[in-house]
């Protein structure tokens, strides 16, 4: 039975300001390279699920520093960042800021799985599930992220770090049904590539593509995913992930699917699930190019070059253009962008008033809860 209080409605508010703000105010890396941040799971006090024969932190830590040397000689442009590469303890806060600072564009958090002495099942249970953040589909999704989130209470002041969360509690985990994470398709479209080769190339068997609260996925800002190896608990999965054999086939199938993962990303071709599209090719890098010097993308459908101030809604901030027809305008009115900074500033609709504008807030907050109303003059924001 796991352990249930509820969280305090202030208390929650703090919470997701705090994520939110931890989001926005994120260093973004100097390097424009594609950054991939890869994070071993546990490591020093914390072990994590132990075996017989090893544990987690030994077998994740290998399996990490192995796909990363197949990254680097493979392809050089990547810019690979651990958030630990030795035997050391980290914080999930510390490996979310890690991955958030040096402005990554995928993060990969590497455990293995197992079960409670307990059970009977035990010693038989085995395959692989790579996770992204979302709502518990079953309560055994929720045990696993439990657990993974347990190791806050590691922290001597992890009450007042995450702000009265309580990772055994089940009425704390509302947090993540209340904000889903930005990038869940993004991140969703890297799992399913991962669970495929662990299953096809690695031998694994599937426990499938899960969703689940861990912290660490939700308090990094970018598509990131879970990935749970096999049961440390089944002595046959463990001889295999305790092996050099084991341990190298898991770190190629995660590589052959981060490669596809980033071939589509330089090809810009995401397919219909996408969330953030950076890719554009030659003759779209000429027109975002044009579209930058007018100060704002044009999209045909605009007519507020009359002076007048206008009220419209932002919806998005990406560091590279999206295409015309990105999915993550689909649907939206009269959309363009203005730059600041490295950002392009996607905002849609066109309104006279500020009532106007809340209306269509109102309208499209679910689909993107960080929304919110802006003043134009002639595709220019004015602050």
């Amino acid at each position: 039975m796991y352990k249930s209080i509820v969280i305090r409605p202030l208390r929650l508010a703090f919470l997701l300001a705090f994520a939110v703000l931890s989001r926005l105010f994120c260093n973004a890396g100097d390097d424009d390279r594609f950054v991939l941040v890869l994070d071993p799971g546990h490591g020093g006090k914390d072990y994590g699920c132990v075996g017989k024969l090893t544990n987690e932190k030994t077998i994740v830590l290998d399996v990490a520093r192995r796909l990363g040397k197949l990254v680097g000689d493979s392809l050089p442009e990547v810019k690979t960042v651990f958030t630990r590469d030795d035997d050391r303890y980290l914080t999930l806060q510390n490996r979310a800021d890690i991955a958030n600072h040096a402005g990554g564009d995928v993060f990969v958090s590497i455990h293995v799985n197992s079960l409670d002495r307990r059970n009977r099942n035990r010693a038989s249970i085995h395959g692989a599930s790579v996770y992204t953040l979302g709502l518990h589909r079953s309560d055994s999704n929720l045990g696993v992220a439990m657990r993974e989130n347990s190791v806050m209470e590691l922290e001597d002041d992890y009450t007042e770090t995450y702000q009265g969360f309580d990772p055994n509690s089940s009425e704390s985990y509302i947090i993540f049904e209340l904000n889903q994470n930005q990038h869940i398709n993004h991140s969703l479209t890297l799992a399913e590539k991962m669970q495929r080769h662990l299953v096809n190339d690695a031998g694994r068997a599937d426990k499938e593509v899960r969703q689940a609260g861990f912290w660490v996925l939700w308090a990094t800002s970018m598509p990131s995913v879970l990935v749970e190896l096999d049961f440390i608990c089944n002595p046959e999965a463990e001889r295999f992930l305790n092996s050099d054999e084991g341990r190298q086939s898991c770190a190629e199938a995660l590589y052959k699917a981060f490669s596809e993962y980033y071939s589509q990303y330089k090809d810009g071709d995401y397919g219909p699930n996408t969330i953030v599209t950076k890719g554009l090719t030659p003759v779209e890098n000429k027109k975002a190019e044009q579209s930058k010097n007018r100060g704002r993308r044009d999209d045909g459908d605009r007519d507020d070059d009359d002076g007048r101030v206008k009220y419209s809604i932002q919806v998005l901030a990406v560091k590279h253009a999206l295409k015309k027809n990105s999915p993550d305008l689909k649907g939206l009115e009269k959309t363009a962008y203005y730059r600041e900074g490295k950002y392009y500033n996607y905002y849609c609709g066109q309104f006279d008033t500020r009532d106007e504008a809340k209306k269509y807030l109102a309208k499209i907050k679910k689909r993107y809860p960080k929304a919110f109303i802006i003043k134009t003059r002639k595709g220019k924001r004015i602050k």
